[in-house]
């Protein structure tokens, strides 16, 4: 990793520092789309994955030293799990994420919170280390308990957030069709809507986009594909 030296992060900085009653509070609440227990931190990537999907969903907390049944384990070294937390987020997230770690003790067991901000530099993507593995950084959200793989839509959609361009969008004849087929069907992918008005998946996907930014479609995803509904 270099001769980097890491800053002082345990003071949130400047966020409000978690009371050990709020921890036991957010624990006893389990795993949701905004809190990931690890009874201990893993491989970077796997770390990553997380934080990446917080950070590119609604943000949230993960929380090292609590198994997934909510069971309190601490952790044994402060500063081991904090430089593994502080390098994944610098070279293992594209772009980094700056860390705010915080330590509560929790009945005499030290437990590390990562707060992590829903990000305003979304996509955040996941950096394989392993030279034996050629992909592309991958993206990953928050559905539910679960950090999945954001498909191409979403990765475009949550590009699309970073935009500061004035959005500009009309409703066509397109848009009209589209917005019949989703009355009937309760639902369109991005398949459907190229062929029912027989244009390509790439515009398709781009107008299906910039209605989901004007607030006319939702964006969901789905095990096989993501489809959209009308809001």
């Amino acid at each position: 990793m270099g001769n980097y030296i890491y800053p002082k992060l345990n003071n949130f900085l400047g966020i409000k520092k978690l009371k050990p009653k709020e921890l036991f509070e957010i624990i006893a609440g389990g795993e949701s789309s905004t809190v990931e227990f690890k009874r201990k931190t893993t491989k970077y990537e796997k770390i990553a994955k997380e934080i990446v999907a917080m950070a590119n969903t609604k943000g949230g907390y993960l929380i090292i030293g609590v198994d997934d049944d909510g069971t309190i384990y601490g952790i044994e070294s402060e500063k081991s799990e904090t430089e593994i937390i502080q390098q994944t987020c610098l070279f293992y997230i594209e772009p980094p994420i700056e860390p705010n770690i915080q330590i509560v003790n929790l009945n005499k067991k030290d437990i590390l919170v990562l707060k992590i901000e829903s990000s305003n530099k979304k996509p955040h993507r996941v950096i394989n280390d392993d030279k034996n593995v050629k992909e592309y950084p991958k993206a990953y959200i928050r559905v539910g308990e679960k950090s999945i793989e954001a498909s191409r839509e979403m990765t475009r959609f949550l590009k699309s957030l970073t935009d500061e361009r004035p959005l500009k969008i009309g409703i066509g004849e397109n848009e009209k069709r589209l917005f019949e087929f989703i009355e009937r069907n309760g639902r369109a992918t991005v398949k459907d809507f190229a062929r029912i008005v027989n244009i390509s998946t790439r515009r398709a996907e781009r107008i299906m986009i910039k209605l989901v930014r004007a607030g006319v479609l939702q964006i969901h995803n789905d095990s096989s594909s993501d489809y959209f509904t009308l809001v």
